[in-house]
C-alpha cells in the first residue's frame, strides 16, 4: 500500500485540472508528450525499483525490476496515452509495482507514436519486441502481455498478431482498461481523464490512411478464440467502461478464461497513481498476482498447432 494516502476526493479534483490541461486536443502532441512526462514525477515507485534502459525488436525500452526476479518468466508492458503520448517514463512507477508483484522483469517498450508513425507501426513494434524476448530465450507461455489504454488494445492485436502469423500464444494478457475498438463513439463528453475531442484525434491520428475495419487497429472486431487467460480492470464510471464490457463478453462466449475488475470510485487507469492511492494500489496487485500465477507456473508448451 501507498506510504502517504492523500485523500481520495482531493486527489481527484487535482487530476481532473491536471488532464484537463494535458490532454487537450488543441495543443500539439509533443506538448501533450512533454507535459505527460512532466506530470509522471509525482508517480512514485516503491523502494528497491531499477531501471536498465535496453533495447526491444529495435526499440528503446525498460526493463524494471523491483528485488530479485524470475530468469526465466517476464512481462511485456504496453503503455497507453491513445498512441500518441506517453511513454516509458509516464509508466515506470506503475511498470515498478508490477515486477514487484510478479516477482518478474517488466519491459516497457518505447513504441513508435502517431502521427509521425502511424498504424501499424505500433504493432509492428510490439512483435518485434515479442519475438526478441522469445530469441532472448524466454518461452511463449513465460512472456505475460499487459497494457493500459492504447496500450491495452495494443496488447490484445499483438495476441491477435501472434496467433495468426505465428501460431504463438502469451501466457496471459493482463489489459487496464483496454481501448479495443478507437472507431467507438464516446456516449458521453469525458469522464475525469479523457475526453471526447481528445480521444477522437488519438483515433484519427492513429489511423492515419489506414483501414478502420482492421483488426490489427480494432481488436474488438475480430475472433478473439484461442487467446490466453485475460484480466481486465475498469471503473464503471470511465468512458471505456461499456467497451470493457464487451469486450469481456465476446472473450467469455468463444472460451477465453476471463476475469474482470469493476472499480467504482477511482478513474481510468488509477492504476498509475498506486503510490498515492491505496484502492489503485490494491487492484494494480491483483493484476500483478494473476500475471505471476500465468508467466510462472510450471512450463508447458501452449502454442498453436
Amino acid at each position: 500500500m501507498p506510504d502517504v494516502t492523500p485523500p481520495l476526493p482531493i486527489v481527484r479534483a487535482v487530476l481532473n485540472l491536471l488532464f484537463r490541461i494535458m490532454l487537450n486536443h488543441r495543443l500539439p502532441f509533443s506538448v501533450q508528450r512533454a507535459l505527460m512526462d512532466w506530470g509522471s514525477v509525482a508517480q512514485r515507485a516503491p523502494r528497491g525499483t531499477h531501471v536498465e534502459h535496453v533495447e526491444l525488436g529495435g526499440r528503446p525500452a525498460e526493463r524494471v525490476t523491483v528485488g530479485p526476479v524470475s530468469d526465466n518468466a517476464t512481462v511485456l508492458y504496453l503503455h497507453g496515452g491513445g498512441y500518441t503520448v506517453c511513454s516509458p517514463a509516464t509508466h515506470r512507477s506503475l511498470a515498478a509495482y508490477l515486477a514487484r508483484e510478479t516477482g518478474c522483469a517488466v519491459q516497457v517498450l518505447d513504441y513508435r507514436l502517431a502521427p509521425e508513425h502511424p498504424f501499424p507501426a505500433a504493432l509492428d513494434d510490439a512483435e518485434a519486441a515479442f519475438l526478441d524476448l522469445v530469441a532472448a530465450g524466454y518461452r511463449p507461455e513465460r512472456i505475460a502481455v499487459a497494457g493500459d489504454s492504447a496500450g491495452g488494445g495494443l496488447s490484445l492485436a499483438l495476441a491477435l498478431r501472434l496467433r495468426d502469423r505465428h501460431r504463438l500464444v502469451p501466457a496471459a494478457l493482463g489489459l487496464i482498461a483496454p481501448w479495443a475498438d478507437p472507431n467507438e463513439l464516446p456516449v458521453r463528453n469525458r469522464d475525469l481523464v479523457i475526453n471526447k475531442p481528445w480521444s477522437r484525434a488519438c483515433a484519427a491520428a492513429y489511423l492515419g490512411a489506414g483501414d478502420r475495419t482492421d483488426t490489427g487497429y480494432a481488436p474488438l472486431l475480430a475472433d478473439l478464440s484461442g487467446l490466453p487467460p485475460t484480466y481486465v480492470q475498469a471503473d464503471v464510471d470511465e468512458l471505456l467502461h461499456a467497451q470493457c464490457t464487451r469486450l469481456v463478453a465476446q472473450l467469455r462466449a468463444v472460451g477465453v478464461p476471463v476475469e474482470f475488475t469493476e472499480t467504482r470510485g477511482l478513474w481510468h487507469v488509477a492504476q498509475l497513481q498506486a503510490s498515492l492511492v491505496a484502492p489503485a494500489a490494491a487492484v494494480t496487485a491483483e493484476l500483478g498476482q494473476f500475471l505471476r500465477g500465468h508467466a510462472l507456473r510450471p512450463a508447458q508448451s501452449r502454442s498453436i498447432g
